[in-house]
This record gives C-alpha cells, sequence and structure tokens, in this order.
C-alpha cells in the first residue's frame, strides 16, 4: 500500500476515487451528495417541525378536530380512489417521495457509489445487516413476549430527511464520506422496503389494473426512450399509472419506484446533468418539501399520554420497534461495517475512527417515514395497535437521536476540521485544494498567489524599517 500522504489520503492518479472504506469521494459525487443533502436537510426540518404539530394536535383539546381531517374523505370514487386525507398522503404523496427514491437508487447504481461493487459491498452489507438486525431483534422480542410478528419490518428503515434534520439542529457537520455512507445506508433501506412492501404488503391482485398499470409503465419507458419532452406528456401517464397501480392491489408507491428507475441517469457529452438528475432536482423539493411532511401531519399524530408512553415499553410490539431502532439498527450497521473490514482487504480512512462508524450507525436508528408507512401496513386492522406502533417509532426515533447527538458532540471538532480541509479553496478557483493536489497548474497557482503575498510583506516590511529608521533620528 502507497505511503499516507500528509493529509492521510494515499497517493493516486488524478481524479480516481479513494476507494478504502470512508475515504475521500470524487469531485461530482461529493457535489452531487452536497446538493441533495441540502434539500433533505431543509425537508427534514419541515418534517420534524409537522411531526410536532401532529403531535400538539392530536394530544390538544382540538383532537377530535384532527381526526376529522385525517379522516376526510376525497376523490371520484367512480375510480376506487374516494379516499381520507390520510390516505391520500400515505398512497398518494409518498409516491412522490418513492419516485425521487427511485431515480436516487438508479442514479448510484450506474453513476454513484453503488457502481463499483468492490466499492459498494462494504456499505451495502452494513445497510442489509442493519435491517436484518433490527427485525431479527423485533421477532425476538415478541417471540419471547408473544407479540404479533406482523410489525417485522417496521424499525428496519432510516429516514435520511429526518436524521439530517437532527444533524442540522445541533449544529454538527459530517465530513462528505460519513455523509455519502449515510445516504447509502439510506438508499439501500429505501430498495428493501420497496420490495418488503411490493412482496408482503400486496393484496388481492386485480390483474385487469395491473396489466393497465404494466401496459401504462411501458409506454412511459418508450417515451422516455424516445426523448419525448414535455411535462405536460409524463404528469398525466404517470398519474394514470398510479391510480392503475393503486387498483391492481399492489401498493400505489410502487408506481413511483418503477417510473424513477426508468429514467437515465448517465450523461451524454453534450449534457452538464443526466434527464434523471435533472428531473430529481426539480421534484425533490416537492417531495422533501411538502410530500414527507403532509403524510408526516397526518401519520404523527399519536396519543402520548401516560398510559401511552408506558405502553411502548412493556407492550412486546411496541418495545420490539424500538429495540430495533435502537438497538439493532447499531449492532447491524456497526457490526456489518467492522466484520466486512475485518475478513476483507478493506480498510478504513487513517482520517476517522470506528467511533464515527458507530455514531452514524446510531444516527440511522432514526426511522420515521417509511417505518410509519410500513406500520400502518402491517396493523392496517387493527387501528389501536396502529396508534401504538406509531408511537413506538417516534420513541425509537427521539431515543437515537438524543444518543446519536451525544456521540456526534463528542467528536465535533474533528469533523469541524474534516470539513474546513474539504472546503478549502485557497486558489478560489471553485475546486477545494484537496481535490487539485495532482494538477500541475494548481500548484503554479498556489506558487503566484504566495509570491504575490511575500512581495507585499517585503514592501510592508520596508514601509515599517523606513518608518521605525524615521522615528529613531536625532531632533
Amino acid at each position: 500500500m502507497p505511503a499516507p500522504t500528509p493529509t492521510g489520503q494515499t497517493d493516486r492518479p488524478a481524479g480516481q476515487t479513494d476507494r478504502r472504506f470512508l475515504g475521500r469521494l470524487s469531485l461530482p459525487e461529493r457535489n452531487f451528495i452536497a446538493d441533495a443533502l441540502r434539500a433533505e436537510t431543509v425537508g427534514g426540518v419541515l418534517l420534524l417541525i409537522a411531526a410536532i404539530i401532529a403531535l400538539i394536535w392530536a394530544n390538544s383539546p382540538l383532537a377530535d378536530d384532527y381526526q376529522s381531517v385525517r379522516d376526510f374523505h376525497i376523490g371520484p370514487s367512480a375510480l376506487g380512489l374516494d379516499l381520507s386525507l390520510q390516505h391520500w398522503a400515505a398512497d398518494g404523496l409518498l409516491a412522490v417521495f418513492f419516485f425521487v427514491a427511485g431515480i436516487e437508487l438508479k442514479r448510484e447504481l450506474v453513476a454513484g457509489e453503488l457502481r463499483d461493487p468492490k466499492a459498494a459491498t462494504l456499505p451495502v452489507v452494513a445497510a442489509i445487516a442493519g435491517m436484518a438486525a433490527p427485525a431479527l431483534v423485533y421477532l425476538l422480542v415478541n417471540s419471547i413476549g408473544g407479540g404479533s410478528t406482523d410489525g417485522w419490518a417496521v424499525p428496519t428503515a432510516t429516514d435520511i430527511a429526518f436524521a439530517l434534520a437532527v444533524l442540522a439542529v445541533i449544529g454538527a457537520s459530517l465530513p462528505s464520506a460519513l455523509r455519502a455512507f449515510l445516504l447509502t445506508l439510506a438508499v439501500v433501506d429505501d430498495l428493501f422496503a420497496i420490495l418488503i412492501i411490493a412482496i408482503f404488503f400486496t393484496s388481492d391482485l386485480n390483474f385487469a389494473a395491473l396489466g393497465g398499470a404494466l401496459v401504462g409503465l411501458g409506454l412511459f419507458w418508450l417515451l422516455l426512450r424516445m426523448g419525448v419532452r414535455g411535462w405536460y406528456v409524463y404528469v398525466p401517464l404517470g398519474l394514470v399509472i398510479w391510480g392503475l397501480m393503486y387498483n391492481s392491489g399492489v401498493h400505489a408507491t410502487i408506481a413511483g419506484v418503477a417510473m424513477g428507475l426508468m429514467l437515465r441517469c448517465t450523461r451524454h457529452e453534450d449534457e452538464e446533468r443526466s434527464p434523471g438528475e435533472r428531473i430529481e432536482h426539480m421534484v425533490r423539493p416537492l417531495s422533501a418539501g411538502l410530500a414527507v411532511p403532509l403524510f408526516a401531519l397526518f401519520s404523527a399524530g399519536v396519543s402520548v399520554s401516560g398510559g401511552a408512553v408506558s405502553d411502548v415499553f412493556t407492550q412486546p410490539e411496541t418495545l420490539g420497534v424500538v429495540l430495533g431502532l435502537v438497538v439493532g439498527k447499531v449492532v447491524g450497521i456497526f457490526g456489518g461495517a467492522w466484520l466486512t473490514v475485518r475478513f476483507t482487504k478493506a480498510q478504513l480512512n487513517e482520517e476517522l475512527a470506528w467511533p464515527d462508524v458507530f455514531a452514524v450507525a446510531t444516527l440511522a436508528g432514526i426511522g420515521f417515514t417509511v417505518s410509519l408507512l410500513i406500520g400502518e401496513l402491517a396493523f392496517a386492522d387493527d387501528p389501536v395497535m396502529t396508534d401504538e406502533i406509531k408511537a413506538a417509532v417516534l420513541f425509537g426515533s427521539l431515543i437515537a437521536a438524543v444518543c446519536a447527538t451525544v456521540l456526534l458532540k463528542v467528536r465535533v471538532r474533528k469533523y469541524q476540521a474534516l470539513c474546513a480541509e474539504e472546503d478549502r479553496d485557497e486558489d478560489r478557483d471553485g475546486i477545494p485544494d484537496v481535490y487539485e493536489q495532482d494538477d500541475p497548474e494548481y500548484h503554479l497557482r498556489m506558487a503566484a498567489i504566495y509570491e504575490e503575498k511575500a512581495a507585499e510583506h517585503r514592501r510592508m516590511a520596508e514601509v515599517a524599517g523606513a518608518s521605525r529608521d524615521g522615528g529613531d533620528s536625532p531632533a
């Protein structure tokens, strides 16, 4: 292995990505992740505000009004779409969220960190272990306590927006490698959440509606390949596909994922952004800023009275969710990462340490949007248990957030120093200096800058010397 450079990175050809665990990202990947997470952070803060409003509203004297608004039905019954506002939020608005997730997944697979199987192995293993362990914790608790195993999938998901909102609130800034690791965990989580919803929460199939949805998806794909542009073509078609998918018995959010996966996410030579990246850039604010917060507003309003809090920690179903998020996520992600590094040739970046991985694993225990959705699906026939599961998701996520805050604050100065080093741009060309160490032009620019500074200091020294000599002369 080459000797480390002073910055802690190994020597490698210019432009090549560091493939060590939590190593330096390529510049395009770093910029993309920074833009994506910036939007998710704003959305996460709105999500947090919506959840707080829902909790206050549902536990205030206006609780009956909250229930009435949430259960208000609207939509064409002739099309099978006479749904409550809560239902519209879960099946309709979250289709936008999963559409963005589909684009994100496609981009990661063809142009992002998951495109290289060797580089993707470790975060994917960590993410899969981070979903399997919470499910096993839930099943173990309910097997011992005699509870229902229907909610095994509830604690498996990570809510990237909520996690980033926590970072924003506590003022912690993660280095790009840790942010990318957290994003990869969330992307893989979304993939398996999609599979779980499609496989385990599909009701009796209406094959005519399903066939119509598949024809619509085929037309969507064909139009994309023909280069047809215009929202006025794709938005109506997308709505038809969504309506058919909903009536087919397959969860309607799958339509959003399927359409997102069809978009091209590789760039042609004459393109600054691929179509997938452009559309994601336009739709992500709608998803993060409107769709997900409204879902939280109509889903997070549960009773948090003393009895309800006690039930969360005494019933096997709810306790399994809390322990799955708080314990299972940490054990799965940290254990999966550590074991992969232990038994492969992967090496941890010298600038970071295993406590950093542990802190991110704890932060990944914040499960909200998808966990609430799966909780509604798993206990659809039991409204009381549904609310208790939601309360468990809220308490588990809160505990994980508090634990992550403590762990991240311990290392906050280290993270600030790493972020400052990543962002340093002394030659002011818009590219961080750490990415230009192998560029001769960069060093020539820096030499010119230092020579200019040296000349200025020499001039100032001459002025200071002349002033001192003049002051020491006889009167």
